[in-house]
């Protein structure tokens, strides 16, 4: 069985092909662009070879070109097959070589291959997060315009609609020198502005269809965006044997050094996706605030350590695994706000579609307890009914465990509550979810 070694280049691939007795058979030096790779793997590869390449940009489209032609594309982990097999002579020869042998000798620390549609989210992901990025340099560069020259902005966000406009239109103290790289930078700003709209409704289009995300939306935290980044980074759920390798996927597991009777728990690795590990990380400012176990669990970490950082990152471990359990048990959250969720979900389905639920009274409903007492109220639903009407699946018993969990924590009347059907006056401010 022909073992093949790919060191990958942008522009070029080095490729060596060993025999079983680790015997080189071909070395050889080409483009790397889809007719030539095609070219290579009819000419040189058969069925029953092996082909190792190392993670990369231009990874995936290659492996995705070799697999119909040979046995298993294995896909190599670079930092941990660079700790295997340092040399002091490095060429893409040897490097090439170094692959080819590993994988003949099954010693190659290989990476999960993601799928299509898991490439995909991650594109789109990627894709929104750059041009996000993109977007608050330009707003940053439009403060220090004004800050340069000591002038005062109004009051509140500055790229509300209303001061959007202010911009548009500044004041005459603004020199001339100001005013035209204020035109440049908002021109910038509305390009930017749209491509953000645009991907972000393919987000949504995307994340309308997927019953996962809209599982992980009932997170407090998360919209669809953050779901989608989350499963994206995740991929198949059932290559995490537990919660635990999913949170240490993503680098929140603690580094840890030990040798003889010294064990030493350090800082997070910060391994993974550094995208879905800073969107877990807003998530759990979110949460900190959330009447639920989730919201409980970081107050009490926080005031016991007497550090928020640290209790956001342990806040955004437990997100993740228990993202985790519901992947795999198929469950939505079971300690979500109706509001919330029902108002996410209306969004997304807004966006999406542009289908708005009907409003107004039910065939058979019977009128509220307060109408025509002048009281303003507005219905909320339970967590239940919200999970059925927008075709979530039920919420499973609490086992004993979590029955103990719920108590320990104090947040039993909370989790009644969310359970229950009731009207909330419209302009109590302390009705409004926070999460």
């Amino acid at each position: 069985m022909p073992f093949c070694g790919l060191d990958i280049h942008k522009k070029e691939v080095q490729a060596v092909i060993l025999n079983d007795d680790g015997k080189v058979i071909l070395t050889q030096r080409f483009l790397a662009t889809r007719s030539v790779i095609e070219a290579f793997a009819r000419k040189h590869l058969t069925k029953n070879d092996r082909v190792a390449l190392e993670a990369t940009t231009n990874t995936w489209p290659i492996a995705a070109i070799l697999g119909p032609f040979v046995k298993e594309v294995v896909v190599s982990n670079p930092l941990r097959t660079k700790v295997i097999a340092q040399t002091k002579i490095k060429t893409d020869k040897v490097d090439a070589k170094v692959l080819a042998q590993l994988l003949r000798v099954d010693f190659l620390p290989s990476v999960w291959i993601p799928d299509a549609e898991t490439r995909s989210m991650r594109q789109r992901s990627t894709e929104r997060t750059m041009f996000v990025n993109d977007r608050t340099r330009i707003k940053n560069r439009i403060h220090s315009i004004f800050h340069q020259r000591l002038l005062e902005v109004p009051t509140g966000e500055l790229f509300s609609t209303k001061n959007l406009a202010w911009l548009r239109n500044p004041p005459a103290s603004l020199d001339a020198e100001g005013r035209a790289a204020l035109t440049r930078q908002l021109s910038l700003f509305d390009s930017v502005q749209r491509e953000v709209e645009a991907v972000t409704d393919s987000c949504a289009e995307k994340a309308y269809d997927n019953p996962q995300i809209k599982l992980l939306m009932t997170l407090p935290g998360f919209d669809f965006c953050a779901a989608g980044s989350l499963l994206a980074a995740l991929g198949d759920i059932t290559r995490f044997p537990s919660a635990d390798k999913a949170a240490a996927y993503l680098g929140l597991a603690p580094s840890t050094y030990q040798s003889g009777d010294k064990c030493y728990h350090g800082r997070i690795t910060k391994q993974g996706r550094s995208h879905a590990r800073w969107m877990l990380t807003e998530a759990a400012q979110a949460a900190a605030s959330h009447p639920g176990p989730l919201g409980a669990f970081f107050r009490k970490l926080a005031k016991r350590r007497n550090n928020r950082n640290l209790a956001i990152t342990a806040t955004a471990r437990k997100l993740v695994t228990i993202a985790w359990h519901m992947l795999k048990n198929n469950e939505p959250y079971r300690y979500a706000q109706p509001r919330t969720i029902d108002d996410k979900l209306a969004r997304l389905r807004v966006r999406a579609t542009g289908q708005k639920r009907q409003s107004g009274m039910k065939k058979g409903e019977k009128r509220s307890a307060q109408y025509g007492t002048g009281e303003r109220t507005r219905a909320v639903p339970s967590l239940d009914q919200v999970y059925e009407r927008e075709g979530l699946p039920p919420i499973q018993p609490l086992t004993a465990g979590e029955q103990r969990m719920v108590a320990e924590h104090g947040v039993g009347k909370h989790a009644k509550e969310i359970r229950t059907a009731r009207r909330v006056p419209r302009s109590s401010k302390s009705s409004k979810p926070k999460q």
